[in-house]
């Protein structure tokens, strides 16, 4: 009997490997965030806005290197379950986003959640796949002009 993952093959293409790991490996932390009921996206934002806080949109999005209008999109849920705010003056244009009570609260409760989710990548990977294959995604990232 052929197991799904006996018959799941690599392909000729690195794109669609890298597609195919990257779904992989969001669903697998999403699994683990269940609990949280916040998304792995959702994790890495709110954890960036706390490190950098108060941070406008432009400078998360360069440090996240995501568009800023998928950005913009994904910020309106969590501004709609009040876990950040704009803490900007009235009338100006440059927003200033800090994590609320409830955001850091949440932010902390996931940071569990994405921990098992870390521990159970390494036992599948082994300590050296993992600190191998986070290498080679950084290389790859730099290759981009």
């Amino acid at each position: 009997m052929i197991t799904e993952n006996e018959n799941k093959k690599s392909s000729v293409c690195n794109c669609l490997n890298m597609r195919r790991a990257s779904q992989a490996i969001t669903e697998i932390y999403d699994h683990y965030l269940v609990p949280s009921q916040i998304s792995i996206s959702q994790f890495s934002i709110l954890k960036h806005i706390h490190a950098m806080e108060p941070v406008s949109v432009s400078a998360l999005a360069a440090e996240i290197r995501l568009d800023r209008t998928t950005l913009v999109r994904n910020l309106k849920p969590l501004e709609h379950l009040d876990l950040i705010h704009d803490i900007a003056q009235p009338g100006t244009r440059n927003r200033q986003l800090c994590l609320t009570i409830k955001g850091k609260e949440k932010m902390e409760q996931a940071h569990v959640y994405w921990n098992q989710a870390q521990a159970q990548i390494e036992a599948q990977l082994g300590q050296e796949d993992s600190q191998i294959l986070q290498d080679l995604l950084l290389k790859i990232e730099v290759m981009v002009p």
